[in-house]
């Protein structure tokens, strides 16, 4: 399959032509592109949006590719409903990536004094950032010990023609990678890459075991291997596929003031690990195009988190819990701090099994509801009800304080410990119960045709 997102967004306009949008009036890069992206959501849309004319600059800006469970069912070539389920198949698949000489990135190249990183399209998104912001760039580095090559999104703060803030708060892979530099000394070689298909995307933002690289995830993705290219700087590889490359490193005992910026919990994030990239070099294609991820709770920031929650716990709890009939971390929780999970229960005590197996998964999820099988856990009026109709507090409830949490989730403590939270909205099991009220399906379908007729 073609792995640039240019093929992407073509094949994805012809298949739903109304959800790509050409936009050729002039917009600024200082919160025009996040005033539309919320405008749009206003309206409950998530079209991959194209910024033809950036006033200052030649390059077009794109946004908005992975907003919508729509297009990235359609990157993985499966109905919307099935997105997660396939996903999590997929993650378990792992392709190695293949090795290419000439990526078209390399069209033109610039090093050492000549990287302007001024000159790229970079937005202001809201009025409470501290400057211009990256929101799109993927970091990939290698683990100073054991050489398994990682990458992922963290935010960059633009402050110089050849510097940037970066805040590696995530306290994953590449926070670790960091630390084993810094404590030999050394500076992390690294580069950060935009303009991706959405299934590099999603194949970023999962947790593989330590000895797997991430790109062989995304190689289960795709169904094939990833093509990379090597970089020019550092003994790193990138998708050959993408838009733009700029290398450099992490400096190692510096740390600088980054942000504030609007996270994806919605608020004004003042917290940082405040390291600090220098590029050594920048590559790119003929007229390239510059990725944007629409920060705050945008769809284009959140909706990936989401789903690669949803897949990791479902794989985690299929390993131990059977007749787990859905998963699903919504929007509403940032993508992040809640997962609604629904199960068929087959003995005493599952539902509340499952809570610190899903807390287990992610350090980020703090609520865990459990519900029945006749819940639709993507309908969180359903989800509230089971809630509000077959849980009590005191027999239902499980908490878990001074737990490890998100650092950037404000009602967290500064390190980010927080408490967590557990409720099993399930039917007691083995127990009379009131009968919920259902119509037949046969009458539901007559009803779905006479309105449909009606037109009304």
């Amino acid at each position: 399959m073609s792995q640039d997102l240019r093929s992407f967004v073509a094949a994805y306009e012809r298949e739903h032509p109304g959800e790509v949008v050409r936009i050729a009036e002039p917009v600024a890069l200082v919160h025009d592109v996040m005033a539309v992206v919320l405008e749009y959501e206003r309206r409950r849309r998530y079209p991959i949006l194209l910024f033809e004319r950036v006033t200052g600059h030649a390059i077009p800006i794109v946004a908005n590719v992975v907003a919508s469970r729509r297009a990235l069912a359609f990157a993985m070539g499966v109905q919307e409903r099935a997105l997660a389920a396939e996903y999590a198949r997929r993650l378990k698949d792992h392709v190695k990536p293949v090795v290419v000489a000439d990526p078209p990135f390399r069209a033109r190249v610039v090093t050492g004094d000549a990287v302007n990183l001024e000159a790229l399209p970079v937005p202001v998104y809201f009025p409470g950032d501290a400057g211009r912001y990256l929101t799109a760039g993927m970091l990939v580095a290698r683990d100073p010990d054991t050489g398994v090559e990682t990458e992922g999104y963290h935010r960059f703060q633009v402050k110089g023609r050849a510097r940037m803030g970066v805040s590696l708060h995530s306290r994953r892979r590449m926070f670790e990678y960091q630390r084993r530099a810094e404590a030999a000394g050394r500076p992390l070689p690294c580069a950060v890459v935009l303009g991706l298909h959405p299934l590099v995307s999603m194949g970023s933002l999962a947790y593989p075991p330590a000895d797997v690289g991430k790109f062989e995830v995304v190689g289960g993705l795709l169904g094939e291997p990833l093509e990379v290219a090597p970089c020019l700087t550092a003994d790193l590889h990138v998708p050959a596929a993408a838009e733009i490359v700029i290398e450099g490193e992490i400096l190692p005992g510096i740390r600088e003031p980054e942000g504030p910026f609007g996270e994806f919990t919605g608020y004004v994030s003042r917290r940082s690990t405040q390291h600090v990239f220098v590029a050594k070099a920048l590559a790119m294609r003929e007229r390239p195009w510059f990725q944007s991820i629409g920060s705050g709770r945008a769809g284009d920031h959140i909706t990936t988190l989401g789903l690669v929650r949803e897949a990791e716990i479902t794989n985690a709890l299929a390993r131990v819990v059977p007749n787990v009939r859905g998963v699903h971390v919504p929007l509403s929780g940032t993508s992040s701090f809640t997962a609604y999970v629904s199960i068929t229960q087959s003995r005493p005590g599952e539902a509340k099994h499952v809570i610190p197996i899903v807390l287990g998964v992610d350090h980020y999820v703090k609520l865990v509801i459990v519900v029945d099988d006749d819940i639709d856990v993507f309908d969180e009026s359903e989800v509230m009800w089971a809630v509000a109709t077959r849980m009590q507090a005191d027999r239902d409830l499980v908490v878990i304080p001074g737990s490890l949490g998100a650092m950037l989730d404000p009602s967290a403590d500064d390190q980010g410990v927080t408490a967590k939270l557990g409720i099993d909205a399930t039917r007691p099991f083995g127990q009379p119960f009131a009968e919920k009220l259902l119509m037949s399906p046969e009458k539901m379908a007559w009803a779905r045709a006479l309105v449909e007729r009606l037109g009304t």
